[in-house]
């Protein structure tokens, strides 16, 4: 103990000097928003390169587990490619009739976690793709399970994305067989769980319901499951019902995932604020 504070005298104003440096720099970078920028912009690259480094090494070690799920995944996509041409044929349906089809608006890029958190009140996602990719703030990421989150932050190389389990994370919903609308948010705790919200009080949900996305937003296309309804309750004020729902994706284990591009959510936005700004002057 005497050796330590020894030590600390000796070279206290080498302490000292750090410390002031780390001050200065805590303010230079909190209260100027180029210094922030290009400080949060490196310091995510690296960070990001240490997580791909540590998430190569996990999945290493998974691949068996996931060379199983992947089959699993395989063989369900061949049964339903193997049903669509039995209906296809059964119903005698010509393709041609599909060559005028308009090119669906989403599209899918394929990702990587190379970190993840499940204990923290604001939990977050890091993707091996960024900017470069194509992947820009407020899109979609799901995986073969269900709904994950919502891109966050981008880097050119890296994205953060705000996952189901991040108590700020509201995903437009609706109950599969009644077609009940709400909000799935979640509550600092399992991350097994979250709770739809808003649902009026005359439905009648079934234990094991389907939750899936709206499609009310650009953000995910309707019918991507989020989970199944566990419970029952009711909203603080009375007003409505609240559901405890088993979240369809495992994010203990996620490592495979897909970020939707929707090449019509710019122009969609820019013609809802148009329509905004003209509402306000009048």
């Amino acid at each position: 103990m005497q050796n330590l504070i020894d030590f600390i005298v000796k070279y206290k104003y080498w302490f000292v000097f750090f410390l002031m440096e780390g001050f200065c720099l805590a303010l230079l970078f909190r209260f100027n928003n180029y210094q922030g920028s290009v400080f949060f912009t490196t310091a995510n690259s690296m960070v990001g390169g240490i997580y791909s480094a540590i998430g190569g090494v996990t999945s290493y070690v998974g691949l068996g587990k996931a060379n199983k799920q992947l089959e699993a995944e395989n063989e369900l996509l061949r049964s339903e490619i193997h049903e669509m041409k039995r209906v296809l044929a059964a119903n005698r349906i010509d393709t041609i009739q599909f060559e005028g089809l308009k090119r669906s608006r989403y599209h899918f890029v394929g990702a990587q976690v190379i970190n993840v958190t499940t204990n923290h009140s604001h939990n977050l996602l890091t993707l091996d793709k960024g900017t470069k990719d194509g992947i820009k703030p407020e899109m979609g990421v799901v995986c073969s399970s269900g709904v994950v989150g919502i891109v966050y932050l981008t880097s050119e190389h890296y994205s953060i994305v705000m996952p189901i389990i991040n108590m700020k994370s509201r995903i437009s919903c609706q109950l599969k067989e009644h077609l009940s609308f709400g909000t799935v948010e979640w509550q600092f705790g399992s991350a097994e769980y979250a709770y739809m919200t808003g649902v009026p009080l005359h439905i009648k949900a079934a234990k094991n319901e389907v939750v899936e996305t709206s499609g009310h937003s650009d953000i995910f296309p309707s019918g991507i499951p989020i989970g199944k309804v566990e419970s029952f309750g009711q909203s603080s004020d009375g007003m409505s019902q609240s559901l405890k729902v088993h979240l369809a994706v495992d994010f203990t284990t996620i490592r495979n995932v897909s970020v939707i591009t929707n090449y019509d959510h710019a122009e969609k936005k820019q013609l809802e604020f148009v329509a905004d700004s003209l509402m306000n002057i009048d």
